[in-house]
């Protein structure tokens, strides 16, 4: 097809744009381009620039947005900018860049919430989702940033497939179920691989913090990915978050990397809002009696082994897994479902700590 979006194309594009200050070589053959993504018409990329260059990286971003929706089929184009270190001797290793000196921490909400887990497979991304909407249904104006770069999850969670508008440089959240959402997913085609370095990663949510038209939100749910990497270090450094909460299931080995995020938060002076303590039983719907599958009360033990609050259990239900693959969240879709009741007793008691004055991160015994 002769009308046919090709990453060549894209690139192709790209060359009549150069970086401020490098006027000899343009940014694709300069290697500064990655992460192009063609979906429907619309296109994403990667401009990697110097540090040095980033006040004059905004009219550059636009010419090259300008530049791609000059190719016959581009409905929408969309560059986002990540920073990179000046170049070194070979004999030095590349650092990221330290938050030091960076200016004030980020602030898009009155209070940021980071929901964390130490290992993949606890159901964090599910509960993030249902807490946010259970702060909203407190009568909070809330909204959720998917955090995890290389696996997101919210647009399946919510349903959603679309590409987020642009206003005043800045991309527009995109409203769901009254929330304010916004994740590296709607930017990306959901089966291509986003293979982007450490300090892309860092650039690129620093970006979704800054760069997204957050509105008057009084809490923000940030979604990490789960471990103790660069984009939970960046987070927490960068970030002002009023708190976290650790996700678990009650069997050891999820227990034990979850101590680990909670020492990660302890190190960089986080507060500790509480532990979850998800799949926390079943109920067979045929017999009605009780299983605990993954053990039981394990996170509770770990809450009280460091004095720290436990949230609550979620149980381990069909209807949690429907309503998530389906796009409608218990919460929002069965605000009366015993489950929908238990998360928003859990967002009580988070607004009941973040309305309140901080208190510092709890002492953990190892």
């Amino acid at each position: 097809m002769t009308n046919e979006i090709t990453t060549e194309k894209v690139q192709e594009a790209l060359r009549a744009i150069t970086e401020p200050g490098q006027s000899e070589t343009n940014i694709v053959d300069s290697g500064q381009v990655s992460g192009i993504v063609v979906k429907d018409g619309h296109v994403g990329f990667s401009i990697e620039i110097n540090p040095d260059a980033a006040d004059r990286a905004a009219d550059m971003r636009r010419s090259a947005e300008q530049a791609v929706l000059g190719i016959s089929g581009v409905l929408s184009a969309t560059a986002m900018l990540t920073a990179h270190n000046a170049k070194t001797e070979p004999s030095q290793q590349p650092q990221a860049q330290s938050p030091q000196g960076q200016g004030a921490p980020l602030k898009p909400a009155k209070h940021l919430i980071a929901v964390a887990s130490g290992k993949g497979g606890v159901g964090k991304s599910t509960t993030s989702i249902n807490l946010a909407l259970a702060l909203a249904s407190a009568g909070k104006n809330v909204g959720i940033l998917d955090a995890d770069i290389y696996g997101p999850s919210l647009p399946r969670l919510l349903g959603l497939n679309r590409k987020p508008e642009t206003a005043n440089n800045k991309l527009l959240p995109i409203e769901a179920w009254g929330l304010q959402t916004m994740s590296i997913g709607y930017l990306v085609d959901s089966e291509s691989p986003t293979i982007w370095r450490g300090p892309m990663v860092m650039s690129a949510l620093e970006q979704m913090l800054r760069d997204v038209a957050w509105t008057d939100l009084d809490v923000l749910v940030i979604d990490l990915p789960p471990g103790t990497g660069d984009a939970q270090l960046t987070l927490s450094q960068r970030a002002d978050l009023s708190g976290a909460v650790i996700v678990s299931t009650p069997q050891d080995l999820a227990l034990i990397d979850a101590r680990k995020g909670l020492n990660m938060f302890k190190k960089v002076n986080v507060p500790l809002l509480g532990i979850i303590e998800n799949m926390s039983h079943f109920i067979c719907p045929d017999c009605g009696s009780r299983h605990d599958i993954f053990s039981h009360g394990g996170a509770r033990q770990e809450a009280d082994k460091i004095n720290a609050p436990f949230l609550g259990e979620i149980p381990l239900e069909m209807v949690v897994r429907e309503s998530s693959d389906s796009g409608a969240p218990i919460v929002a879709s069965q605000p009366e479902h015993p489950i929908s009741l238990a998360y928003k007793q859990i967002a009580a008691q988070i607004l009941s700590q973040i309305d309140t004055a901080q208190k510092p991160a709890p002492t953990l015994h190892m």
